[in-house]
C-alpha cells in the first residue's frame, strides 16, 4: 500500500493489509506499537504565532477585543502537525472499533504499528492514546488545525460584559453563545458542536 505525504489525508485502508507492506512503506525505521508513547509526539502549538498570517490577524483583534471588554482567553491549541491529526482520529476510531487496528493507512514519518496482533490489545492502546490527548470529540482527520486557520480557545469573564465587534458596536455578552457573532465579525467561526473550537470558516473542524 502506498505511504502517503503528511499533507495527504490518508484513505481508507484494507483489512486485509498486510503487515510486511506496512514496515516496507514504512521506510527504513521499524514501525513501534500504537500506545500513550505516541502522545507526546508532533505536539500541537498553543501559540497565535503559528496560525496563518490571515487568521492570526483576526484572531488577535478578536482576543483584544475580549480582553479589552475584561474578559480572559485561555489557548490550548493552534497549529496542529498532520500526523498529530492523523494520530488522534485513529487512535479514536480504533479505540472505539470504528475501524480495525489492520486497516489503518500507513503515514509517511509516523512509524505506527497500529496493530498489536490481538483485537483488545489493539484497542487498549488505542484508547490510552485518546485518555492521552485528552480527546474528547472525534478529531477530524482534515481539521483547520493542520491548515493553521483553527483555534482552540476557553474564554472567561465576559458574562455581563460589552464588547466591540469590529465595525465598533457595542455587544452586551449575556451567555457566552453571544461571542459568537462578534467573534465572526472578526472573521474567527464558533463551532457549535465543539465548545473551545474556532476557525477560519462557520463549518470549520
Amino acid at each position: 500500500m502506498p505511504s502517503l505525504s503528511p499533507f495527504d489525508s490518508p484513505q481508507p485502508g484494507n483489512a486485509n493489509t498486510d503487515q510486511t507492506d506496512r514496515t516496507e512503506d514504512a521506510g527504513t525505521h521499524a514501525l513501534e506499537l500504537s500506545g500513550a508513547v505516541w502522545v507526546d509526539r508532533f505536539p500541537t502549538s498553543t501559540s497565535v504565532e503559528d496560525l496563518s498570517a490571515d487568521f492570526r490577524r483576526s484572531v488577535n483583534s478578536f482576543i483584544d477585543a475580549i480582553k479589552n471588554a475584561g474578559g480572559s482567553v485561555t489557548i490550548t491549541a493552534t497549529y496542529r502537525p498532520p500526523e498529530r491529526a492523523y494520530l488522534m482520529h485513529y487512535a479514536w476510531e480504533v479505540a472505539r472499533g470504528k475501524v480495525k487496528p489492520n486497516a489503518v493507512p500507513a503515514m509517511t514519518g509516523v512509524n505506527i504499528q497500529w496493530d498489536h496482533g490481538d483485537e483488545k490489545a489493539s484497542r487498549q492502546a488505542a484508547a490510552d492514546m485518546v485518555r492521552g490527548y485528552n480527546i474528547v470529540y472525534r478529531p477530524s482527520l482534515t481539521t483547520n488545525h493542520a491548515n493553521q486557520t483553527a483555534i482552540d480557545m476557553s474564554i472567561s469573564g465576559m458574562i455581563g460584559k460589552k464588547i466591540k465587534n469590529k465595525d465598533g458596536e457595542e455587544i452586551e455578552i449575556k451567555t457566552l453563545s453571544d461571542l459568537n457573532a462578534v467573534g465572526a465579525t472578526y472573521g474567527v467561526h464558533k463551532n457549535p458542536s465543539d465548545p473551545p473550537h474556532w476557525s477560519a470558516d462557520v463549518n470549520g473542524r
